[in-house]
C-alpha cells in the first residue's frame, strides 16, 4: 500500500500542461487589443484567472452535475456507462471534469479501460492537491472549441468576438456543449445538431432553476456561433512587440483604450491624405512624461503589403532632421555659452569644407538664439555645435540615452545637428519626456534632481519605472535650461489651420520642433506637454523621398491632431526659480548688459549665464557735431566731440541684417583724415573661410568665372581686389567681382581708398578633381 501511495503521490507533473499559448495583449482597462497564435499553431490563450458564472453552471449541468461533490470520478457515472458499453452497442462517457482534465493533459490517448482507470488515479491526486475552481479553470482554459480554437477565453473571442465575462446565457450554452462535440462547428453544416444541444442544455438550466422563463426564451432565440471572428488589432505592432518580448503570456499594457482608437483615426485619416503624394508610412508614440508609460503605439499606417505595414517604424532608427536642436539649446543654456535670446550669428559659413543651409537658402546675419531655434534654422545649429564641441555634445546626447548613435562623433562631424545621424522615434520621444519629467520633478521637489530621467518607457501595466533616488544634479540638464528651451519651442509657429491657437481658451500649450531629413525622407514632430510627450514620424520604410515630406507639412499637423484628442489643461511648465537668477540683459543684443546698453530689461536666465561676456556689440562713438561721421582726437576737437552708444554688427552679419531689420543704423563712416586703428571694416562674403572653391564648367565644357564678394561698413567706398600681387579690379557700391582663374592656392586681398585691407588664403580646384 504504501508503494501505491508514493506512485499516487508523484503521479502527476509539476505543470500538468506544457502546450505553448497565445500571446495576449490588452489595454490598461483589461480590454483585448490583440493576440498571436501559439507556437504549435493553436489560438490557446493563458489560463483565466477565474470562469465566468454563466459559462461555470452551463458546464456543469452539461458535463458533470456533481463536480463540487465527488472526490475527481463520479462512481454512479462510471457504473452507468459501464453497464451500457456492456450491454448495448451505444458508447457512453462517465468521465467527471477532473477526469476530462488528465485526458486533455496527457494529449488525449486512445480510450481503454486501462487509460481509464490512469485517469481515475491522477483525478483523485488533483483533487487532492488543487481546488474545485482551480479544476474547473483548467478544463476551461484547455477544452477544445473546435478547429485551432482551445479554451474558453479564446472562443468567446473567435466566435462571438467578446470576451468571456460577457457572454449570455445562449452564448455559454452553446459553447459548453462544443468540447464534447467540436466538430459542430462549421460553418454552415451541423447548425441543427449544435442548436439541439445548446437548447436542451438551456431547458435543463430552466428546469434546474437557474435561469428564469424570460431568460431561457431569449437565450434559445439566439444565434449559433458560425465561422470565427478575426481578433481585435487595435494595436497589431505592439502585440508583434509583446509576441517577441513576452512570448506567450497575457500582457496588460499602460495601452489607453480610447486614446490608442482615437490615434489610430488620427492615423488614417492623415495616411489617406499622404498616400496621395507616395507617402505611405506613419508612426506615433504617446507617453506619459511622469509616470513614462506608454499611452498610445502606433506602429505604421493602415497602408498595405507593398508598403511594408508590418514595420513598426517606433524603434527603427531613421535620421533625426532638425530634432536634435533643443538638446544643444539646452546644453548651452546649461553650460553657461549661451543666454536664451542672445544673437548668433547667421551668415555663409564652411568647416573643414561642411557648408550648411538654411532650409530657406537666406541669411539673417544675427538671430536671437531663441528663434534661431523656434524657427530651424541650421547655419547658427551648426555655428553653435562647432562653439560648443562636437564631441562634448555627442556625450551629451548620450546622457539622454540617445544611444543609437553608435558610431564615434567625428564618424558623424557637425552634421550630426541637422540629421546626420540617425535615432527611432521610440528614443527621440523618451528624450523629450526625460527633458519634461526632469523639469516636472524639480518643481515639485525640493529643487532635486533624479539620476534616471532618461530610463527606457514601458509599456507593461504595474511594471514601475525606476527613477532612482533624489540627487542634486541634473542627469543631463537643469531645469533653468530645460524650461528656457521650452519656452522656445512654445513659440514655433504652428502648421496650417493652428496659427491663432492662443486666442481659443481650450488650446493647449505644447513645446516642439520638426525635422526634416535630406533628401525629403524622413518627417518628425516631436512635442511635450507637462503631461505627455508625443512623437510622430512620416515618410516611407523603404526611405524613398518625397517632395512635400517636411516635417511641417507632413508631420506637425498629426501632432496636433493628437494634442486635440489629449485631455486638456491650460497648465504649463512651473518656472525653476531656483535654477534661475535675475540679470540686466541688453533688450537689442540679448547678452549681459554693458555700459554702453541704452535699452535694458531686467530677466531671468539660467544661474551659469552670468558668466557669458557682456554685450560685444554696443560701443562708445564719438561723432562731429552733425553726427554724420566718426571722429577723434586725430582729426577733430575734443570739445567738439559728441559721444554716443551704438550698436554695430560686424561686417558681414551687418551685411544680411541691415536689410531685415530697417530701424538698425550703420556706424557713420570716418571722417576724412581720421585714423581708423583696430577696426574690423571689410569682411569677405565670398569665398567663406576654410572652403575649397571648385571651378564649374558650363555645357562647352569651358571654366566659369569665380565670384568673390565682400561686405564694407562703407559701401560708397571703393575697393581694389588683389590675386596674391596681381591686381584684377575695383568695386563700388556693390563688392562683387569675377575673375577667370587655375586651379591652385592664392592669396586674395582686397583694399579700399583709405589703406584698410583684408586678405583670405584660398584654394581653387578643378571641379572634375
Amino acid at each position: 500500500m504504501f508503494v501505491v501511495f508514493l506512485v499516487w503521490l508523484f503521479c502527476l507533473p509539476s505543470q500538468l500542461f506544457k502546450t505553448p499559448t497565445s500571446t495576449v495583449v490588452e489595454s490598461r482597462e483589461g480590454i483585448m487589443m490583440g493576440a498571436r497564435i501559439a507556437d504549435d499553431g493553436q489560438w490557446r490563450f493563458p489560463q483565466l484567472d477565474s470562469v465566468p458564472h454563466r459559462f461555470e453552471q452551463s458546464i456543469l449541468y452539461f458535463e458533470d452535475e456533481y463536480f463540487y461533490s465527488h472526490p475527481g470520478f463520479n462512481p454512479v457515472s462510471i457504473t452507468k456507462a459501464l453497464w451500457q458499453n456492456i450491454t448495448t452497442d451505444s458508447r457512453r462517457g462517465g468521465s467527471t471534469l477532473t477526469q476530462q482534465v488528465i485526458r486533455l493533459s496527457r494529449k488525449n490517448q486512445k480510450r481503454t479501460y486501462f487509460e481509464k482507470l490512469i485517469e481515475i488515479f491522477q483525478a483523485t491526486r488533483l483533487e487532492a492537491g488543487n481546488s474545485k475552481d482551480e479544476i474547473l479553470n483548467l478544463y476551461v482554459s484547455h477544452a477544445p472549441f473546435g478547429g485551432n480554437v482551445v479554451g474558453l477565453e479564446t472562443a468567446s473571442w473567435r466566435y462571438f468576438g467578446i470576451p468571456a465575462s460577457e457572454l449570455s446565457w445562449g452564448q455559454s450554452a452553446a459553447l459548453a456543449v462544443l468540447p464534447n462535440a467540436p466538430a459542430l462547428i462549421f460553418p454552415g453544416k451541423n447548425e441543427p445538431i449544435l442548436k439541439q444541444k445548446r437548447d436542451r442544455l438551456l431547458l435543463k438550466l430552466f428546469q434546474k432553476n437557474v435561469i428564469d422563463k424570460t431568460t431561457y426564451e431569449l437565450a434559445i432565440a439566439e444565434r449559433l456561433p458560425g465561422k470565427p471572428m478575426p481578433l481585435p488589432e487595435i494595436a497589431p505592432h505592439l502585440t508583434e512587440k509583446s509576441r517577441i518580448e513576452y512570448p506567450g503570456e497575457r500582457i496588460q499594457t499602460t495601452i489607453d483604450l480610447s486614446l490608442q482608437q482615437k490615434t489610430n483615426r488620427i492615423v488614417k485619416e492623415h495616411h489617406f491624405q499622404l498616400k496621395q503624394n507616395q507617402i505611405h508610412n506613419l508612426s506615433v508614440l504617446i507617453l506619459d512624461v511622469n509616470t513614462r508609460e506608454v499611452m498610445a503605439y502606433v506602429g505604421n499606417a493602415p497602408t498595405t503589403l507593398d508598403h511594408n505595414n508590418y514595420v513598426d517604424i517606433i524603434d527603427k532608427n531613421r535620421s533625426t532632421g532638425s530634432v536634435l536642436k533643443p538638446f544643444l539649446y539646452s546644453a548651452l543654456l546649461d553650460g553657461g555659452e549661451l543666454l536664451p535670446n542672445m544673437l548668433v550669428a547667421d551668415v555663409p559659413t564652411t568647416v573643414n569644407g561642411y557648408s550648411p543651409e538654411n532650409f530657406d537658402n537666406s541669411f539673417n546675419g544675427a538671430v536671437p538664439a531663441s528663434v534661431a531655434l523656434s524657427r530651424s534654422l541650421n547655419v547658427p545649429a551648426v555655428r553653435m555645435l562647432q562653439e560648443y564641441g562636437l564631441q562634448r555634445f555627442y556625450n551629451r546626447l548620450h546622457d539622454v540615452k540617445l544611444s543609437s548613435m553608435d558610431h564615434p562623433a567625428d564618424y558623424y562631424g557637425l552634421s550630426l545637428i541637422l540629421g546626420g545621424a540617425e535615432s527611432s522615434l521610440w528614443q527621440v520621444t523618451n528624450a523629450y519626456a526625460g527633458l519634461a519629467s526632469t523639469l516636472n520633478y524639480f518643481n515639485h521637489s525640493s529643487s532635486e534632481y533624479r539620476p534616471n530621467e532618461f530610463t527606457e518607457p514601458t509599456y507593461v501595466k504595474n511594471k514601475k519605472v525606476d527613477f532612482g533616488k533624489k540627487q542634486a544634479n541634473p542627469s543631463a540638464f537643469n531645469a533653468g535650461a530645460i524650461y528656457e528651451a521650452f519656452t522656445a519651442m512654445k513659440e514655433v509657429n504652428r502648421p496650417q489651420g493652428e496659427e491663432n491657437w492662443s486666442f481659443f481658451s481650450n488650446s493647449q500649450a505644447i513645446a516642439w520642433k520638426t525635422g526634416t531629413s535630406f533628401g525629403f525622407k524622413d518627417a518628425w514632430a516631436v512635442g511635450v506637454t507637462p503631461k505627455y510627450a508625443i512623437g510622430v514620424w512620416v515618410g516611407n520604410a523603404d526611405g524613398e523621398g518625397r517632395p512635400g515630406l517636411t516635417g511641417i507639412e507632413a508631420a506637425a499637423p498629426v501632432l496636433f491632431d493628437v494634442l486635440d484628442v489629449l485631455p486638456t489643461t491650460s497648465e504649463w511648465f512651473a518656472t525653476p526659480y531656483d535654477e534661475l537668477t535675475e540679470a540686466e540683459i541688453c533688450q537689442k543684443s540679448g547678452h549681459l548688459a554693458n555700459v554702453f546698453c541704452e535699452e535694458t530689461i531686467l530677466e531671468f536666465i539660467p544661474k551659469n549665464g552670468v558668466k557669458t561676456d557682456p554685450c560685444p556689440y554696443h560701443q562708445k562713438v564719438f561723432l562731429n557735431a552733425s553726427e554724420t561721421a566718426r571722429v577723434n582726437s586725430s582729426c577733430y576737437e575734443l570739445s567738439e566731440m559728441k559721444q554716443k552708444s551704438w550698436f554695430a554688427l560686424p561686417p558681414v552679419m551687418e551685411y544680411y541684417y541691415a536689410p531685415l531689420h530697417p530701424e538698425y543704423k550703420p556706424l557713420p563712416p570716418f571722417k576724412n583724415g581720421c585714423m581708423q586703428e583696430g577696426e574690423k571694416l571689410m569682411e569677405f562674403i565670398v569665398p567663406k573661410k576654410n572652403e575649397t572653391i571648385l571651378l564649374a564648367k558650363d555645357f562647352n565644357e569651358a571654366t566659369q568665372e569665380l565670384i568673390f564678394k565682400l561686405a564694407h561698413r562703407d559701401p560708397e567706398r571703393t575697393v581694389y581686389w588683389y590675386l596674391d600681387s596681381n591686381y584684377i579690379g575695383s568695386t563700388e557700391t556693390f563688392h562683387e567681382i569675377s575673375v577667370l582663374i587655375k586651379p591652385g592656392a592664392y592669396l586674395l586681398t582686397a583694399t579700399d581708398a583709405q589703406g584698410n585691407e583684408v586678405k583670405q588664403q584660398i584654394k581653387v580646384a578643378s571641379a572634375a578633381n
